[in-house]
């Protein structure tokens, strides 16, 4: 992985904890405020996953998870939970896109141990 990469990778992290103090801390405007970068964040590390399969689809869960905090902070925030469970789908999504990704090496390990 290039040096680049993974300085927007650690940036990436420092923003998604910064966006979730601010959640626990109760600090509305900074947290929606840092919600943006966060996201965008992950959505560029997807992009540039985009010729890698394995990064690509890690990096999808990783948006949608993003995408499903922020919207469960936002909620809490200020819509008194009402799309809490479109967070729930979202969270749902990204596991979906890993078990497409997961399932096939697990049946294929499982088919080996049978073989033998």
């Amino acid at each position: 992985m290039n040096e680049k990469l993974r300085r927007v990778e650690n940036l990436h992290i420092l923003l998604w904890l910064i966006k979730d103090l601010c959640w626990v801390s109760e600090w509305k405007a900074v947290g929606t405020a840092m919600f943006f970068p966060t996201f965008i964040v992950a959505l560029w590390l997807t992009w540039r996953s985009r010729n890698n399969s394995t990064e690509l689809i890690h990096n999808i869960a990783v948006a949608l998870w993003i995408l499903a905090n922020g919207n469960w902070m936002m909620s809490e925030f200020f819509w008194e939970e009402k799309t809490k469970l479109f967070s729930a789908v979202l969270f749902g999504a990204g596991l979906l896109v890993l078990s497409f990704y997961y399932l096939p090496f697990w049946f294929s390990k499982k088919k080996e141990k049978t073989e033998n």
